[in-house]
């Protein structure tokens, strides 16, 4: 898979000097290998790479000269799995209570001012989690929550807590990313955000090059990571590429910086993807 990831920032008069930091390179793992990767950023004075407390990789760079505009432009080549979809689901809430877990998971179990829940969502789910194994209902608890929420595009933002997108009924990924971290957690599945891409085409041939989406999912722990797309109600599989997993958005945006002078800036985004095996 290759991705080819833009990020255009045009500023209304020029920028004196801004410092970033982009997450805009897919991690290694057990199902993701990254074959090729690299980060040109126009108009870059300096720049240092490292991964941060996550494991993500971290492009920190700053442009020190007069700006009026800067774009950045990620191009990865990623082969992906699609994870093995038969879990052990042995562990059950006892272990998931037991001290050694608690204490291993104490950063997927502890909620953020983004993913912390309303009590009517911690209520849900409790009563869908009633009679089941936490694997089966880590699942059920998320197909709840997004069974609740309509997808609606420019109605949040990726700074909206999840109690306003709860309240609205309305969202998109993240925001449901959020509402079931906040579910999981609140029954004690140790759970994290997933930030990445989506192919948006399974029927595209290979070779074909499609408008992809920066995308966000999440993992629950019961005994094993497991991946699940809440937004699409499905299992990951490889058609997601991952670029950092962390507590919510906060710790894995793509791109964030401070820029001095200069004004109101105009964003363009656009991710291509295209499968070539």
């Amino acid at each position: 898979m290759t991705v080819v990831h833009t990020t255009s920032f045009t500023y209304g008069v020029p920028v004196t000097a801004s410092h970033n930091e982009a997450r805009m390179t897919p991690c290694e793992g057990t199902h993701q290998r990254v074959l090729r990767s690299s980060v040109d950023i126009e108009h870059a004075t300096w720049r240092s790479s490292y991964s941060d407390y996550w494991g993500t990789a971290v492009t920190e760079f700053e442009v020190l000269a007069p700006h009026e505009q800067m774009t950045i432009t990620a191009e990865s080549v990623v082969e992906v799995d699609a994870p093995d979809q038969d879990v052990d689901r042995s562990v059950g809430w006892e272990r998931l209570g037991a001290d050694e877990v608690l204490d291993e998971f104490a950063a997927e179990l502890s909620e953020t001012s983004a993913t912390e829940v309303p009590d009517d969502v911690a209520a849900l789910a409790l009563g869908v989690a009633g009679g089941l194994d936490p694997f089966d209902a880590a699942e059920a608890i998320c197909r709840a929550v997004r069974d609740e929420l309509e997808y609606v595009p420019g109605v949040t933002t990726v700074h909206t807590p999840a109690v306003d997108a709860w309240a609205a009924r309305t969202g998109v990924c993240q925001d449901m990313a959020h509402l079931c971290l906040g579910a999981l957690r609140s029954v004690g599945i140790p759970a994290r955000y997933v930030s990445g891409y989506l192919h948006s085409d399974a029927d595209a041939p290979l070779g074909q090059t499609v408008v992809g989406e920066s995308h966000a999912w999440i993992e629950w722990w019961t005994g094993a990571w497991f991946a699940f797309d809440p937004t699409n109600r499905v299992a990951v599989g490889d058609h997601h590429v991952v670029l950092g997993r962390g507590r919510e958005y906060g710790d894995v945006p793509p791109l964030k910086g401070v820029f001095a002078g200069g004004a109101a800036s105009d964003l363009s985004v656009s991710v291509r993807m295209t499968r070539t095996s």
